[in-house]
């Protein structure tokens, strides 16, 4: 932490200020709040300058008001990242439903984190079919997110399942992102109780991509589709006609009522 307080010392020599004009600025600070605790004393100033001792919340909010700092930069320096903290909430799952309160104007400056995002796609891609939408990604830019700040976008895979693309409705909607794990590529053949446990799988074959759940039958791969599509499965000869990209562990679903699957005769 000595760096900080070396960040905190700089920060007041620029404005030309003696610790005992930071002492008596506090203590304005302390009355005007009506609280001591902003009130900071020449000795506890010299200790977080020279000693790395870390301010609290209060003492910290005098000296960003005293040197003019945004709050969010000065954690930073202590080691405390608010564009962090949705991420790393998410790390963590309360077993109760409960509201999200991580709004753009919690955190100041902290809301302006950015995140990789693929700002620019091949202008060829059919979105009417179910692409491997990663090989698609011409440009990545930079966008202020922060619900999803921390995570590597730019390194999962990620495939779009096509406007026209009924399989497997209802479970997958069509038009909707699918967060794909390259790693999970083996075929999982039993483990599940429901159709939300069965693991569906990212393929690839001649005519494109399809995602599915899977069985294997001797050299038989068999896309499964979802009963409510009322499509019938497809065989492909494994791995000879279709390959597994991965499995998929995330989706974005796009709900749209206006739009209906094709009757089937």
């Amino acid at each position: 932490m000595d760096d900080a307080g070396q960040k905190l010392k700089r920060s007041r020599e620029r404005l030309g200020l003696r610790y005992r004009d930071v002492e008596e600025f506090s203590q304005r600070i302390a009355e005007r709040q009506k609280n001591s605790e902003f009130s900071i004393a020449i000795s506890r100033l010299s200790d977080m300058e020279n000693r790395g001792v870390v301010p609290n919340i209060y003492k910290l909010y005098s000296l960003c008001t005293i040197y003019r700092l945004d709050v969010s930069d000065v954690l930073q320096w202590y080691g405390v990242d608010l564009a962090g903290l949705a991420a790393d909430a998410a790390q963590i799952a309360p077993d109760r439903t409960h509201l999200i309160g991580f709004g753009p104007d919690s955190y100041g400056a902290a809301s302006e984190g950015h995140v990789q995002v693929p700002i620019s796609l091949d202008p060829g891609i059919d979105l009417t079919k179910t692409t491997f939408l990663s090989r698609f990604i011409q440009a990545w830019g930079m966008l202020p997110l922060m619900l999803v700040a921390g995570l590597d976008l730019k390194g999962h895979r990620y495939g779009f399942i096509g406007v026209d693309d009924w399989f497997m409705y209802p479970l997958l909607q069509p038009g909707s992102l699918v967060l794909l794990d390259e790693s999970r590529r083996k075929v999982q053949s039993s483990g599940w109780s429901n159709e939300f446990d069965r693991p569906i799988y990212f393929l690839e074959h001649r005519e494109g991509w399809i995602c599915s759940w899977c069985s294997l039958d001797g050299d038989q791969l068999i896309a499964v589709p979802h009963p409510a599509s009322e499509l019938a499965p497809l065989v492909f000869k494994h791995p000879g006609e279709i390959e597994v990209v991965g499995r998929v562990m995330g989706v974005a679903n796009r709900f749209d009522p206006t739009r209906r699957p094709p009757t089937r005769s």
